[in-house]
């Protein structure tokens, strides 16, 4: 790989304290975490930036980014003490419309606050408004433990297990998005229909469009990385104006934080050019899906040993990571409504478009929903490419490695690598291909309750449910097209 230069990101200095290993990147230094009460080397750091106020947030169960300003007499008394954020966040869909069937909240509950803990770890200043501080919320119940249907508490714990059973993750996401030359008004005054693509025509890999839009690309890839996403490649991708950008792997926490903030960086850094980022898994029926695939792999504890790699083993492969596929392909398809959370998602899962359609797995074949990369200890990896670009982050990369993890624990062996066409294969499991079958398995699975816990489940399962409900009440301009008329 070639040298970059590195990008100046803007963090709070004395996140160095609790690195976890060395700097290994080439490329622009990451964010580590900070002790959580060292409040005055960070206000020294904020009055250094001349920050001026803060912004507050946390990523919803629909990977929405949702939170606040507030002033500097805010942050700081939160920072102490934690604050009250209204629980509605869990209690309504990304169109802010009330669920009917929540436990967590509700009318029953009164909608109150619930406690939420800065995550001083997380500091970071907002380029695009650099009098402005930016950190992560966790949401927690009353007495302090954390609020279980919060994704971001489903990762940290997850992370937690692995490190318990002797393992470090580490996590890579990549992106794939379309951008329109709309803005949110041009937008719905079109009803979301012909809208202007930033660049026209089929062309991945294209060094013309990328160098055409030089203003907005450096602009995505040095925002991202200033505001400490490390960008490791980015490239236009086959479709009118699609993009896509690799963020750089590290350990399961900080790769998720990047990998849940990068859509909303985009989203902010692109309407400042007047453009939208679209991550819908499926945009157009003609038009290849948007991934959202994570790379993955297991290392000791001390972040010296890639743990998927043994030489001595078939293809490189180590007995634990032949494990890991095993617990992933088997719980896959009950799995599925976590990867997949919309409607739209299952559009994608089509034959013959890059995504799959079956639990299968193989080497350097992408057709499969797992794929195995690399025969070298730096490089030994799956992809998990089920993920689309709808995916909610940290709900994607908890659970598939909960699903690995439970693999190694009950030492599942997968089933025969694909060699061919996965969509041709024989005996493979088939992933749901809607929503509502997707839910009715995750609801019904006890594996699901148990590597991730009844509340979380419980949680997730009846949102997905109004999402169902939702859709089957709608009348699309597909049935307009096709009925109105002629019926």
């Amino acid at each position: 790989m070639a040298s970059r230069p590195k990008a100046k990101v803007l963090t709070h200095p004395a996140m160095a304290r609790r690195a976890r290993g060395k700097e290994r990147s080439e490329g622009t230094p990451r964010a580590v975490p900070a002790r959580q009460g060292d409040l005055d080397s960070l206000r020294r750091w904020m009055e250094e930036k001349g920050v001026r106020k803060v912004k507050l947030g946390a990523i919803d169960v629909d990977g929405v980014f949702r939170g606040k300003y507030v002033s500097l007499e805010k942050f700081w008394s939160a920072a102490k003490s934690n604050m009250g954020f209204c629980d509605v966040v869990f209690g309504w869909d990304l169109g802010d419309e009330l669920l009917d069937n929540t436990k967590v909240t509700g009318w029953h509950t009164g909608y109150p606050d619930t406690p939420a803990k800065v995550d001083l770890s997380t500091a970071r200043i907002i380029p695009w408004e650099p009098d402005t501080a930016a950190f992560l919320l966790d949401f927690m119940n009353p007495d302090g433990t954390p609020f279980e249907a919060s994704p971001r508490q489903l990762l940290q714990k997850m992370g937690q297990r692995a490190r318990k059973l002797g393992f470090l993750p580490k996590f890579g996401a990549e992106y794939e998005f379309f951008l329109f030359k709309e803005g949110p008004q041009s937008l719905h005054e079109k009803g979301f229909q012909n809208l202007t693509p930033l660049t026209p025509g089929m062309f991945g890999y294209s060094w013309l469009r990328t160098s055409m839009n030089a203003p907005l690309v450096h602009a995505l890839i040095d925002g991202c990385n200033a505001y400490g996403l490390n960008i490791e490649g980015f490239h236009t991708e086959t479709g009118p104006g699609v993009f896509e950008a690799a963020i750089r792997y590290d350990t399961l926490e900080l790769a998720a934080d990047r990998a849940a903030l990068f859509k909303t960086v985009v989203k902010e850094i692109c309407a400042r050019h007047g453009v939208s980022a679209c991550f819908m898994a499926k945009v157009a029926p003609k038009l290849p899906g948007c991934s959202g695939h994570v790379h993955q792999s297991l290392w000791n504890l001390k972040d010296e040993e890639n743990l998927f790699h043994d030489p001595s083993q078939k293809h490189g492969m180590s007995k634990l990571m032949r494990h890991y596929i095993g617990g992933q392909v088997a719980l896959m398809p009950e799995l599925t409504a976590l990867y997949w959370p919309t409607i739209n998602s299952y559009k994608r899962s089509v034959e013959n478009t890059w995504a799959p359609t079956t639990a299968t797995w193989g080497l350097e074949n992408r057709t499969c929903a797992i794929r195995v990369i690399g025969d070298s200890a730096r490089s030994m990896r799956i992809e998990y490419r089920q993920l689309g670009a709808d995916m909610n982050a940290y709900i994607g990369m908890a659970v598939s490695l909960a699903a690995g993890l439970w693999g190694i624990e009950n030492e599942v062996e997968p089933p025969a690598p694909v060699l061919s066409n996965a969509y041709e294969a024989k005996n493979t499991k088939p992933l749901p291909r809607n929503l509502k079958d997707a839910v009715a398995l995750l609801k019904n699975s006890e594996r699901a309750r148990e590597i991730l816990g009844e509340g979380f489940v419980d949680h997730f399962v009846r949102t997905r449910e109004w999402e169902v409900r939702q859709y089957e009440r709608a009348v699309t301009s597909w049935e307009l097209e096709r009925y109105l008329e002629l019926i």
